[in-house]
């Protein structure tokens, strides 16, 4: 099974994750990586780490920049750019089965006039569907109703219509029930003494069940003890670090990122481009050994 995989930004951990593993996951895949040969051969230099002679590269059509290992350029964020966007050619053409990001840095996307905050701003553009940001490991997943907006922006975003749109399109990705829904405000609002809400999250988790014809969502759940126990393992956060402190507390090391909602298998590590250790040789591999191994699973699934 091939799988393409985009680099992220060659000045971070990536490139020494995607060398150090390729032995493992060419074991489990055939990885196709979006970068150029002769790029690969730098950082493995770089890192003295070998080349390996079995790997199987695409170039991306974009000038090659030099590797500046810790540094934010905007000649590295075109290149991971254009890494991701041959990755998602390859994957909807049917060359790969799926697609693994290795991570980006957003302000070097930034800085080479590239309009989205992230990956998942981009999916959500060139395939115009509403992608879900799922985060987690095989313990614990956590959707996103909003993901990286600020934070004064997310109640004004949060209507019946579209979260109770966006509770229909996750239902079908939630394999163990009930999935917890997170109520916004401390206490979940505490009947409407520290806010309103919650109301409309209620609303919107009815009309979901009701839909379905059972109980996928409950909720609103109160979000400073939702995650005792830990006696669920499906949950949907309001925002980013509602939801993402609590598992990354728990299980960093390991959780990964998945995009629901589009045409093609996307799974990501979970983690930055981590600069303060980039060409260091001490990047951590768990998260990406998942992200492979999920998404193999769900071609599988699917294919």
């Amino acid at each position: 099974m091939k799988i393409a995989i985009s680099v992220g930004d060659i000045n971070g951990v990536g490139l020494e994750i995607l060398l150090k593993n390729h032995k493992k996951i060419s074991k489990l895949c055939t990885p196709i990586y979006c970068i150029d040969k002769s790029l690969l051969q730098k950082a493995a230099k770089l890192l003295c780490l070998k080349m390996p002679k079995d790997i199987l590269c695409s170039s991306p059509n974009v000038e090659i920049p030099n590797i500046t290992p810790a540094q934010i350029t905007p000649q590295s964020g075109a290149y991971s750019y254009a890494s991701f966007l041959l990755a998602i050619k390859l994957t909807q053409e049917k060359n790969s089965k799926a697609l693994v990001t290795l991570p980006i840095h957003k302000k070097a996307w930034q800085l080479a006039n590239i309009p989205y905050a992230g990956h998942t701003e981009a999916f959500r553009d060139i395939f115009k569907k509403e992608a879900i940001m799922m985060l987690g490991s095989p313990k614990l997943y956590v959707a996103l109703f909003t993901d990286h907006i600020p934070l004064k922006k997310v109640p004004p975003k949060i209507s019946q219509e579209s979260l109770t749109s966006f509770l229909l399109a996750l239902a079908p990705h939630i394999h163990k029930t009930p999935c917890g829904v997170l109520g916004l405000n401390p206490h979940a609002g505490d009947f409407g003494v520290l806010g309103n809400e919650e109301k409309i999250i209620k609303n919107a988790i009815d009309y979901a069940n009701s839909n379905f014809k059972k109980q996928i969502f409950i909720g609103p759940l109160v979000p400073d003890t939702a995650f005792i126990g830990k006696h669920l393992k499906n949950y949907v956060a309001m925002y980013h670090d509602q939801g993402l402190i609590p598992l990354k507390t728990l299980y960093f090391k390991e959780s990964i990122n998945l995009t629901l909602n589009l045409p093609i298998i996307r799974t990501s590590v979970d983690h930055g481009t981590a600069f303060d250790i980039a060409y260091q040789n001490k990047a951590d591999s768990k998260s990406y050994i998942n992200a492979i191994k999920e998404a193999i699973f769900r071609a599988k699934e699917k294919y």
